[in-house]
């Protein structure tokens, strides 16, 4: 299971060929990396599955190839596109790939990714996650890694080359970066270090399948009233072709704002930040002390563990999932305030 959803096999993946699964959405969520979080988010499995399997179906339809293979009607039990599906969806089948163990050699050695690519052959998922970025808004860890004159933003406009202003910020076109998938902390990488890790893939390839990715939700997006500010994609990779696989285009996956106002996983980050700051403060000095042990598995290292979320904050963000999934996909699937009354609610908290 990962940390939102749980991960079943009907038929497994081999060393020859493509498996069948599926992806059971939970109302469980996760920030800084930590996992499954003390309590859950009602309708958040439903937003992502019914948000992931629209944004599947538009990228199918433009030719971008993905594991999807529809959603679970709830009624029927039975495979569907989600135009059929007759409730919110909570399960979506896939195909599955090769998921090899990634060693880890300690503090000096670092990861085996030779380990990984020896058992994972032709058939495997990608190690890495290819981000892609149409703004810098608050809370980007872009802001941290660069400067706005790497990106020629103090050529056309009144930036300041060195510094970044305190609202969100444009980019000229599109950054693609790299970061990887199955380390315990995600670090990002150089393109030469992303094209090691990818193993046969071409990281060229991954990159162009990224930027159709960011493309097509974007444009969704704007038709939905949204603005797409940045996302990232998982890929899989199969006798020489390459896959857009995991769940694409969600509040979990990507951030999106609307009318000025972020809508995604970052307003939990945030609360947490302002509200939990012993807590987030444990995660950074854990994750920075286990830089110099065998270990890897920073979480061991914190202490203490995240607050649950106050009632009245579960309430606001699960009706901003809600709403949000409602908007862009332009089905009522949930009995949820529009989208104005629902960021209304988050910004009072």
């Amino acid at each position: 299971m990962t940390s939102v959803k749980e991960f079943r096999v009907d038929d497994p993946a081999t060393a020859d060929g493509l498996g069948r699964g599926r992806f059971v959405f939970t109302d469980a969520y996760s920030v800084f990396d930590w996992g499954q979080m003390p309590d859950a988010i009602p309708d958040k499995g439903a937003s992502l599955c019914a948000m992931g399997a629209f944004n599947f179906e538009l990228l199918e339809g433009e030719g971008v190839p993905t594991h999807y293979r529809g959603v679970t009607d709830s009624e029927t039990g039975e495979t569907v596109p989600l135009a059929d599906a007759t409730a919110p969806p909570t399960e979506m089948a896939i195909d599955l790939t090769q998921v090899p163990d990634l060693p880890y050699k300690g503090p000096d050695a670092g990861y085996d990714y030779d380990a990984f690519h020896a058992a994972g052959g032709e058939h495997y998922l990608v190690p890495l996650e290819v981000v892609f970025r149409n703004r810098v808004p608050v809370g980007s860890s872009l802001r941290r890694r660069a400067d706005p004159g790497d990106f020629g933003l103090d050529e056309e406009s009144d930036i300041d080359a060195d510094a970044w202003p305190d609202g969100p910020v444009d980019l000229p076109e599109p950054v693609v970066e790299f970061s990887t998938k199955y380390e315990q902390q995600d670090r990002y990488l150089t393109r030469e270090e992303a094209d090691r890790i990818a193993g046969a893939a071409e990281v060229d390839a991954l990159e162009s399948l990224a930027r159709d990715v960011n493309r097509v939700v974007t444009e969704r997006a704007e038709a939905a009233g949204f603005v797409h500010e940045d996302g990232k994609i998982e890929c899989l990779y199969a006798d020489g072709e390459l896959r857009v696989a995991d769940v694409v285009g969600t509040f979990d996956e990507n951030r999106f704002s609307y009318g000025g106002r972020g809508i995604s996983k970052e307003v939990v980050r945030q609360w947490y930040k302002a509200n939990d700051p012993a807590w987030v403060a444990a995660v950074k000095e854990a994750k920075d002390a286990v830089a110099e042990r065998d270990i890897d598995d920073w979480r061991e290292l914190c202490e203490p563990g995240p607050d649950p979320l106050p009632p009245a904050v579960v309430d606001a963000v699960s009706e901003l999932y809600a709403a949000g999934t409602n908007a862009y996909t332009g089905r009522e699937w949930f009995d949820a305030p529009d989208i104005e009354a629902a960021l209304d609610a988050v910004d009072e908290l």
